[in-house]
């Protein structure tokens, strides 16, 4: 696939859909934000900070546009702003779990839990849940970001805190590794309840963003956010894989978006394979159970099968 097959100027009118976005102050989550109003949607930005949230939608037009505030880490905050958007807007049309942290020090969530893992899946997992009944537009979507790190993952349920044994990029993978599974079982879950809501996954391959830097210690922060940089595509032609899956007509639940390049490190989007250990569905009921009793967030929906 030519680079230059899809892009955003490509992506049809969105004026009568309502985006959610977390993580959208910066990076892919700005970036996202700035094409979907482009095209006339209107985007609740999701961020911890909202007053930097405001700052850089300042330039958009100020009724596409709307910031509430979300720690994704925490549980409560989590809750908090379902509740207040579910006020606000009844029904929304897309949500794009977008927002992530790399390789932090060892930290733990408010919960008690791995901050990478509580705030990349956990997070997630529980927003997406608290909103699914909220998705009623005439072609709602679930987007979640994964990461081709999510191919070097592995699923320690015997030490998802990491207390007896902490690696920052190890769990940086397995909490990408989550991400991809959670977005596969919920597509199987939706379609065994005939949902019209399509649950897709998305990779950026390697773009630049704040991500590499921005808590991010020692070798990971010098390999991840300089040395290896010039390598790496804008957060423009990153984002581009999560705004096909949420805006394509001809995306279906369960297809993974990303770069059509070599190693999918860059390029443009295209209907890419999770890795073998993604696929395990024995593996991923478990990680639903065990998020559903971490988050107290149970789907009305049933069991996947096969």
């Amino acid at each position: 696939m030519n680079e230059q097959r899809w892009s955003a100027d490509q992506m049809s009118d969105q004026s009568q859909r309502v985006f959610v976005i977390t993580g959208a102050s910066s990076g892919l989550g700005l970036a996202s934000v700035r094409a979907l109003v482009g095209r006339g949607a209107r985007v609740v930005l999701a961020v911890r900070d909202p007053e930097k949230g405001r700052a850089v939608v300042a330039g958009l037009p100020g009724d596409r546009t709307e910031v509430r505030r979300i720690d994704l880490a925490d549980l409560i905050s989590v809750r908090a702003f379902a509740d207040g958007l579910r006020a606000a807007h009844p029904r929304i049309d897309v949500l794009i779990n977008n927002a992530g942290v790399l390789a932090p020090p060892h930290t733990l969530s408010p919960q008690g839990h791995e901050v990478q893992f509580a705030t990349n899946h956990l997070g997630h997992f529980a927003l997406t849940g608290l909103l699914l009944d909220a998705l009623t537009g005439p072609d709602p979507r679930v987007v979640t970001v994964s990461s081709l790190n999510h191919r070097q993952g592995r699923i320690d349920f015997d030490d998802l805190t990491g207390e007896h044994g902490y690696a920052p990029a190890r769990f940086y993978n397995q909490s990408k590794l989550a991400n991809t599974l959670f977005g596969l079982e919920l597509h199987r879950r939706l379609a065994a309840a005939g949902s019209p809501v399509r649950s897709v996954l998305a990779h950026p391959g390697y773009s630049a963003t704040g991500l590499q830097t921005n808590g991010t210690t020692g070798l990971q922060r010098l390999l991840f956010g300089y040395l290896a940089r010039p390598l790496a595509q804008s957060a423009e032609r990153g984002a581009l894989p999560q705004l096909y899956a949420a805006t394509e007509p001809g995306v279906r639940g369960g297809e993974f978006i990303g770069p059509d390049g070599r190693g999918e490190l860059r390029g443009a989007p295209t209907r890419v394979k999770p890795a073998p250990g993604a696929l395990d569905a024995e593996v991923a009921r478990r990680l639903w159970d065990v998020s559903q009793e971490l988050t107290e967030v149970r789907f009305p929906l049933p069991a996947s099968v096969g």
